[in-house]
């Protein structure tokens, strides 16, 4: 029986591996810019065409690379940053399998160009699908050009599952978002189809968050700072009124490597507690330095999983310095929580000095005699005043007795007047109430089989879905103008997204005055919005749209009414007026689809006088 195991051709096992390392085009981005970082690059800049898919670039003024080691770069495992086992305990680098860039070679067309400092010309070289096209000199400035082609060229299956050009384009500014939080003193720059999205000088920590995000970001962050002989901590939080619906500005740095952490993650919210929103989520960068010795980053293709060695030690730090911070900047509240601002000081006598009240005493006043009036020289020297007699306590009763007699008389006659009007007849038909409100949750309606009982959240979720897709489909839908426009700050990648959206938001009500590069100015809203509402409204479905926008325009327009739906909905414990539950009722059932919300739950249930008679019957 002959042997069925045999050995892989490079380029098959390159391929393969190019599925662990290069699952989109962010990760070619990762790779280049980590290597662009690790070659002491002081200046980078990350070019994309088509979301990478045609083109990604990165360009560096590092240490370039020699003729041997440009040719040797492409081959797998190697690399020069491990020398034996135990140096993979002792990492100070970002990458070091030496798997990257023969996965990429494997699957795009690549063209390095890189020279060394003290050479005098570089070298230039083409790969194609793993195999060598040239290999040539050229003069270069110093540093590396990495430019990856047509990528996935040779696996159209892997090409085809790739996402929207939205989706990738947001995969690949995370990237680049995360090294060069990393990096502050490295000058990043970012291009996609020649316009210029990022450039971020040399800066703080502080000063490159707020480049990157934008916004009223340097507003809302609280610094943290804390050193021990296990970690060094630093970085920024946010404070607890600028949290977020979703999880986008939650970064944690390991030795300047992005990772993502839930444990840790779980004691900044620990910290937090009691100071968020239900389902609301704090900014934080935070900037963890720790012993390489004392974790594990080769335990995930990708390197954003690390293993510590005492994690439990870590969440206390953590927590605590956190915790630390919030109260020291006054953003927890303070324990007199029931002060009564009105017993300070008023500004004005603030910084004068109390005035003494004068003692006068009247040392000829004799309190057995019979005159107990104050001597002459003290009555004309003090402020006293002669009061007037007071009637005895006796005359407060004088009349008191007739007073009763006549509210009695007047009593009595009311009592006839509303005892004779209780019994007449028009006042016992009273309307039979149609409706009943159970738990601020359920309406309850009877009908002639029995009864319906209806959620009152899902309901008014579809009633309200059904109203903007009907206004976006028509594009007629009515707006409130407001007396000022309200102007609210996003990231860069909201205001992008926004702008996308600004169509089909249109059609629903919103009404855009300005839309810039950090902020969006609204002058009208849809009528069923109120101007507290609105930026919970675009929280939410920004954040239900962090994943991508459908190419679809009707999927797009689907997506936008469910979030808004959700948003405005009537909450579980609103309570709602006989006229309101009728109101959101006849709603319903004037849907097109009443049994189902938007998300595919049932709204209503119904139940028949013969499954109550069951009930009874046990």
């Amino acid at each position: 029986m002959s042997s069925i195991i045999q050995l892989l051709p490079d380029h098959v096992a390159n391929q393969i591996a190019a599925g662990e390392v290069v699952q989109r085009p962010a990760s070619v981005v990762k790779e280049l810019l980590e290597n662009a970082v690790d070659a002491k690059a002081t200046d980078i800049k990350l070019i994309i065409k088509d979301a990478g898919k045609s083109l990604v670039q990165v360009i560096d003024n590092g240490l370039g690379m020699s003729v041997t080691d440009s040719r040797l770069c492409f081959e797998r495992h190697a690399t020069s940053k491990i020398r034996q086992a135990e140096d993979l305990f002792s990492l100070h680098t970002k990458g070091f399998r030496g798997e990257a860039l023969a996965s990429i070679a494997a699957i795009a067309h690549v063209e390095m160009k890189t020279k060394q400092d003290q050479e005098e010309l570089g070298i230039h070289i083409i790969i194609e699908g793993s195999k060598f096209v040239s290999q040539e000199p050229a003069v270069l400035p110093k540093g590396t050009s990495f430019a990856v082609k047509n990528l996935f060229f040779n696996i159209p299956a892997r090409r085809n599952f790739l996402k929207s050009e939205t989706v990738e384009q947001r995969h690949i500014v995370d990237e680049f978002q995360r090294v060069a939080m990393a990096h502050p003193n490295i000058h990043f720059t970012m291009y996609h189809n020649g316009s210029e999205m990022f450039n971020l000088p040399i800066s703080n920590f502080r000063q490159r968050i707020v480049n990157i995000f934008s916004g009223k970001t340097n507003e809302k962050l609280v610094p943290v700072k804390e050193d021990t002989e296990i970690v060094n901590l630093q970085g920024f939080i946010g404070k607890p009124e600028f949290s977020k619906k979703n999880r986008g500005e939650q970064f944690f740095f390991v030795n300047n490597r992005f990772i993502k952490s839930g444990y840790l993650h779980h004691a900044v919210m620990a910290a937090y507690e009691g100071l968020l929103k239900d389902g609301a989520q704090p900014s934080y960068f935070l900037y963890l330095d720790v012993p390489p010795h004392t974790i594990d980053i080769n335990i995930h293709p990708t390197k954003t999983e690390i293993k510590f060695d005492d994690e439990h030690a870590l969440y206390a730090i953590l927590r605590s310095a956190i915790k630390h911070s919030l109260g020291q900047f006054n953003v927890a509240p303070v324990l007199d929580f029931d002060r009564d601002p009105n017993l300070d000081t008023p500004y004005q006598y603030q910084n004068k000095d109390a005035e003494y009240p004068t003692i006068q005493v009247d040392r000829s006043y004799n309190p057995f005699s019979e005159d107990k009036q104050p001597s002459k020289s003290f009555a004309s020297s003090s402020n006293y005043k002669k009061t007037e007699a007071q009637p005895s306590w006796e005359s407060l009763y004088v009349g008191l007795k007739q007073a009763g007699q006549e509210i009695a008389e007047m009593t009595f006659e009311n009592n006839e007047a509303v005892t004779s009007s209780l019994f007449e007849e028009n006042e016992i038909e009273q309307e039979v109430k149609r409706t009943y409100q159970i738990h601020k949750k359920y309406i309850v309606s009877p009908i002639k089989s029995g009864m319906v009982i209806i959620n009152q959240k899902r309901a008014h979720e579809r009633v309200l879905y059904e109203e903007f897709l009907t206004s976006m489909t028509v594009k007629q839908a009515s707006s409130q103008q407001l007396l000022f426009p309200l102007q609210l700050f996003y990231s860069s990648d909201e205001v992008e997204l926004l702008a996308e959206l600004k169509t089909s938001l249109e059609n629903t009500g919103f009404v855009f005055e300005a839309i810039e590069e950090d902020n969006v100015l609204i002058s009208g809203l849809p009528v069923n919005v109120t101007e507290s509402e609105i930026s919970i409204v675009l929280e939410e479905l920004l954040s239900d749209l962090q994943d991508g926008i459908p190419d679809n325009s009707f999927s797009q327009n689907d997506t936008i009414a469910k979030s808004m739906a959700r948003s405005l909905a009537i909450k579980t414990g609103t309570y709602l007026t006989e006229k309101e539950q009728e109101n959101l009722v006849h709603n319903l059932f004037a849907c097109k689809e009443p049994n189902v919300s938007p998300f595919q739950k049932p709204t209503f249930i119904t139940m028949s006088v013969e499954d109550l008679d069951k009930k009874f019957s046990l």
